[in-house]
């Protein structure tokens, strides 16, 4: 271990704040913490509807159940299918199945190239049409580790075959896809306040829609003589505070992924998710940020590669860097639990070269970013040079 790295650079999360102490207080003070319905759950579905320019919010326990629920509301259940990348959250590809459907996968966008120096953690949209059929019922299209989707080529596709879509947006809350806020362009939007996400309760999780018709179909499945899947209302007041200094985060976010990847520059064995030019209408948040792990060899399946990354993610998190692995991916699953559309080389090099900085490192000082992007140079040179 290098003597110069404190172990480990990244800060808690998460992050001390005043404002939710207080919150926490008040909470206490008024009784509202120990009830059913309150103001803070109030006002957060209100600064969610502002937000992502939604007319109805549901607040749910989850992000996994919001995405559960959304296809619930979207009468989506036995003998549809529904379609998602082939690297995802695994929650995805279960709460497809939790509402009878068939997942249905298709790749990222990438290149044939296995060298070119660039690389995408989106559904590729020009496949969603090779991947239809008629038992298709809706898209879950998620926007992973920084990387945006073609929101509108996506909703161009879905529109012209009437086709449902569910944007998750749970690592990019304030986002912005083509100047629109991430989960706004969907049949139905979620989000995420899971314990390490950007708005965070330690859980929690919300559905964002314009469809009357699936909030009423979400409310009959939700009600068991109460809401089944509820978010607390003391879990509302801690995330209320937090949204007032969301937008100031994800700029310093964005800002530091900016010097980092020019601190690190050309490193070799490992290729970064390419950003959108300053002043672009496409806007990411950052909950991971993202390099490929040899994306150009060949052998991404073998044990070999496994033991590649495996060494990689050693030698690094020894310098104090809170790098780790990415998603498995669902490109091995049997075609017994889903149909696969094409080889899927794109999501198969994501699943196996995937490593992630956490975001908390992210709002460190600038000299952390630079130790941050010695240790990574140092790494990925005596590994792959």
């Amino acid at each position: 271990m290098s003597p110069e790295l404190p172990d480990p650079l990244a800060p808690g999360w998460p992050l001390p704040d005043d404002d939710v102490r207080e919150a926490l207080a008040a909470a206490y003070a008024d009784g509202s913490w120990g009830k059913y319905h309150g103001p803070s759950s109030q006002r957060l579905q209100e600064l969610l509807a502002q937000m992502v320019g939604s007319r109805h919010v549901r607040l749910c326990s989850s992000g996994t159940l919001a995405v559960e629920l959304a296809l619930r509301g979207l009468k989506v259940g036995a003998d549809d299918e529904v379609i998602l990348a082939a690297y995802d959250f695994p929650g995805n590809f279960r709460a497809v199945e939790a509402v009878g459907a068939r997942p249905v996968l298709v790749d990222l966008v990438g290149s044939a190239d296995p060298a070119v120096a660039s690389f995408a953690w989106s559904l590729d949209a020009e496949q969603l049409v090779t991947a239809f059929s008629p038992q298709t019922k809706a898209i879950l299209v998620s926007h992973l580790h920084g990387s945006l989707v073609d929101m509108p080529r996506v909703c161009e596709v879905a529109g012209r075959h009437g086709i449902a879509i569910v944007e998750d947006a749970c690592q990019t809350p304030g986002a912005t896809v083509a100047g629109r806020p991430a989960g706004a362009w969907g049949d139905c939007g979620v989000l995420s306040f899971g314990g390490s996400k950007l708005l965070t309760a330690g859980r929690g999780g919300a559905i964002v829609t314009n469809r009357d018709d699936v909030l009423q179909r979400i409310k009959v499945y939700a009600d068991r003589g109460n809401d089944a899947f509820p978010l607390s209302e003391l879990q509302a007041a801690v995330l209320v505070p937090q949204f007032g200094k969301l937008a100031q985060a994800n700029e310093r976010r964005l800002a530091a992924v900016r010097q980092l990847l020019a601190d690190c520059g050309e490193l070799p064995g490992l290729t970064p998710l390419a950003l959108p030019a300053e002043g672009d209408a496409d806007r990411p948040a950052f909950y991971k940020l993202p390099w490929l792990l040899a994306g150009n060899d060949p052998d991404c399946d073998s044990p070999r590669f496994e033991q590649l990354r495996r060494s990689f993610l050693m030698a690094i998190q020894a310098e104090g860097v809170p790098l780790d692995e990415g998603f498995r991916g669902f490109a091995r699953r049997t075609t017994n639990r889903c149909r696969v559309v094409g080889e899927l080389p794109q999501a198969r090099r994501a699943a196996a070269g995937t490593v992630l900085l956490h975001h908390p490192v992210l709002l460190s000082p600038p000299e952390t970013l630079a130790r941050v992007a010695l240790a990574l140079r140092k790494v990925a040179s005596a590994l792959f040079s």
